[in-house]
């Protein structure tokens, strides 16, 4: 007699797991929202922007951003399923292994990135303080944490070690960062440097494109954590403050170092400020539970593919693999790749939040078909629509027209 493995990334959490409020979910996405990536692209806004045109692109794009991702996570929450769940509700059980496929994918290259950017950010530490350190000790002892970590339960790591632990700490250093180069624009002069105009190259609609893209970014996962929240209204308040803040934050910090110590290594900008050793030594600190949450979604996509493995063996076995890509590959090169994957999930979920956003009883329609036509058609014209736009007009950003355009058809 053989049994069934249960799959359960495919069915609603009971009431027992459901376990978040709203500052669980707040102090999660603050933290997964805090990393020297969005930095890094916030410096990317300056100087073609002027600063004006810049921070405007940035509070609109992280509080629109941040609404897209508190929206969906919303969803999750209300209908108990994880992200392969809203994906199979809308596109039938069997072509939803497609998507759930990819997003996999570039999780695991997410995951390899960011712990690239961790190793590198520790040898630079290591190199400011004279000890050479090897690189491959680094990268393994960054992939033993996460299998450390993958091991324990996400939800008592996010409400005892993140919340009161890992959290307050990032923002001590964020807030020690900002004072010291908020010091240096004042030095500089706040007139000289608010009204200083850019030098062209990118339009504000194309950096509101930029800035929402890393909310967007995190639209396969949300629902992998807020289905562990105990009601829909709190999810949506707690991810939205937590990720807009954040967002805002380390995008305006990046504009900030570009603005006052220019320089093609944001880490080693970061170093030359007073204290910047211990504060970039916390920032990363915190972006392992970024690369630990890529890997806890992953697990529970491979699970939602394959139940027979728990979500436990599915988020060691990815994290063993990531950290040996991590050894291997050239990431930077690998960056525009990501990002072109990234690209099918702006109107993958402009799909599922048109279809399911206001719904009831969601997880019903979870197997129901194996494959919805309309649903699928839409996705495939939104992926060619966001990357046609570019070709046509660089002036009005691909994510948000793209988006726009599935969710309305």
């Amino acid at each position: 007699m053989t049994t069934i493995a249960r799959n359960t990334a495919l069915i609603p959490l009971s009431a027992a797991e459901r376990l978040f409020g709203w500052r669980d979910h707040a102090s999660l996405w603050l933290s997964l929202g805090v990393g020297l990536l969005v930095m890094q692209v916030g410096s990317f806004l300056v100087p073609a922007l002027g600063t004006q045109a810049a921070m405007l692109a940035i509070v609109a794009g992280s509080v629109l951003g941040a609404g897209l991702l508190a929206w969906t996570a919303k969803l999750g929450c209300d209908s108990g399923l994880s992200s392969a769940g809203l994906m199979h509700a809308t596109y039938g059980s069997s072509f939803a292994r497609l998507p759930v496929l990819l997003n996999i994918v570039q999780l695991i290259g997410w995951t390899t990135f960011e712990m690239v950017v961790m190793r590198d950010g520790v040898l630079a530490i290591g190199q400011r303080a004279g000890v050479a350190l090897p690189l491959a000790l680094v990268t393994i002892a960054f992939g033993l944490l996460l299998i450390g970590l993958l091991t324990g339960s996400m939800v008592t790591l996010v409400r005892k070690f993140i919340g009161r632990f890992a959290l307050p700490l990032v923002i001590l250093s964020l807030l020690w960062l900002s004072w010291q180069f908020l010091g240096k624009a004042q030095a500089m002069g706040w007139s000289e440097i608010w009204n200083r105009s850019g030098s062209g190259g990118m339009s504000t609609m194309g950096a509101l494109d930029l800035v929402i893209a890393m909310p967007i970014s995190w639209l396969p996962l949300v629902a992998d954590f807020s289905r562990h929240g105990r009601d829909g209204a709190s999810a949506l308040r707690g991810t939205w403050l937590g990720y807009a803040v954040a967002n805002a934050w380390c995008y305006t910090l990046g504009v900030l170092v570009a603005l006052t110590t220019p320089s093609t290594d944001l880490v080693a900008a970061l170093l030359l400020a007073q204290g910047g050793l211990i504060a970039l030594g916390l920032i990363l600190v915190d972006e392992v539970d970024n690369a630990y949450g890529d890997l806890y979604s992953g697990s529970v996509a491979g699970h939602s593919l394959v139940p027979k493995w728990g979500t436990r063996a599915w988020g060691i076995a990815l994290a063993v693999l990531c950290t040996g890509l991590a050894m291997v590959l050239p990431m930077h090169s690998l960056e525009p790749f990501l990002l072109m994957l990234s690209s099918v999930f702006v109107p993958l979920y402009g799909v599922i939040l048109g279809r399911l956003g206001g719904r009831d009883e969601v997880a019903k329609l979870v197997g129901a078909s194996r494959a919805n036509p309309g649903a699928v058609a839409i996705w495939l014209l939104g992926v060619a629509c966001f990357h046609l736009l570019p070709q046509v007009s660089t002036q009005f950003g691909s994510a948000l027209p793209t988006l726009a355009l599935t969710f309305v058809l």
